[in-house]
């Protein structure tokens, strides 16, 4: 039964994950687009939203740019680079407790004042406590993985999220015996891959860098439409008018 239920959530699930959470996001960026936001609100409590903001996410991008590199990288390639398990797990847990600190804001804020929570909906809330857990969680592993910094057991997290990406069989064996907090540490983060399409954790994929290439216009100002008087307004003055004139 304990095979079996290894099996289902740590060689079956993952795919589950990734399917709904490429296809769920590409779903919803081709008929929601309005809804494709972050839902801001920074206008209230700013300079909370600012401290808490950007502490979570320059934490949660070094933590997500670690665990992806990391975990996808042959150890090969850190051997040749000279970077060791060591140094991985310690820059892990820089950057979780900035993350933590960030998040503790966020949440602080969201629940805490009124005004925020009322505007807030049911899955902000949600998303919100789903990635403390989360980040609870991974800083619950720190005092697995004090007790043993030559990275045997991140090997075999490493071995098993390369061995779920080329199709494997198998390799869910990897995960059995490790420490439960690692276990629910997985679990965790592909649930949160699962229920992403429908968060506004989607905001992640957009990047402005269409702006980069995009033809520029000039807003200008005229007193009506060419090769005609302007319309005369109430009180016989000149009604102003605004129209922008794009590049052809």
């Amino acid at each position: 039964m304990r095979d079996l239920i290894t099996y289902i959530v740590f060689g079956w699930y993952p795919y589950l994950c990734l399917t709904v959470f490429l296809l769920g996001s590409w779903v919803r960026f081709d008929r929601e687009q309005y809804t494709w936001r972050s839902g801001s609100s920074q206008l209230l409590r700013r300079r909370q939203m600012s401290w808490g903001s950007n502490l979570f996410h320059v934490g949660i991008l070094v933590i997500f740019l670690g665990h992806f590199v990391g975990l996808l990288t042959p150890i090969a390639v850190f051997d040749t680079l000279g970077i060791s398990h060591t140094f991985k797990q310690w820059l892990a847990i820089v950057a979780g407790v900035m993350c933590f600190v960030g998040i503790t804001l966020l949440v602080h804020r969201r629940l805490f004042d009124a005004r925020i929570r009322t505007t807030s909906s049911f899955g902000d809330i949600a998303i919100l406590l789903l990635l403390y857990a989360q980040l609870v969680l991974g800083l619950g592993t720190i005092f697995v993985s004090l007790q043993h910094l030559d990275g045997h057991e991140m090997v075999k997290f490493m071995t098993w999220a390369q061995g779920i990406l080329t199709l494997q069989p198998g390799v869910s064996a990897l995960i059995a015996d490790v420490h439960p907090i690692f276990k629910a540490h997985l679990f965790l983060g592909m649930t949160i891959f699962l229920v992403f399409p429908f968060t506004r954790l989607v905001h992640v994929w957009s990047a402005p860098v269409w702006y980069l290439g995009r033809r520029g216009y000039q807003i200008v100002r005229s007193t009506g439409r060419r090769g005609q008087p302007p319309a005369p307004s109430q009180g016989g003055r000149t009604a102003r008018s605004i129209s922008a004139e794009y590049p052809r």
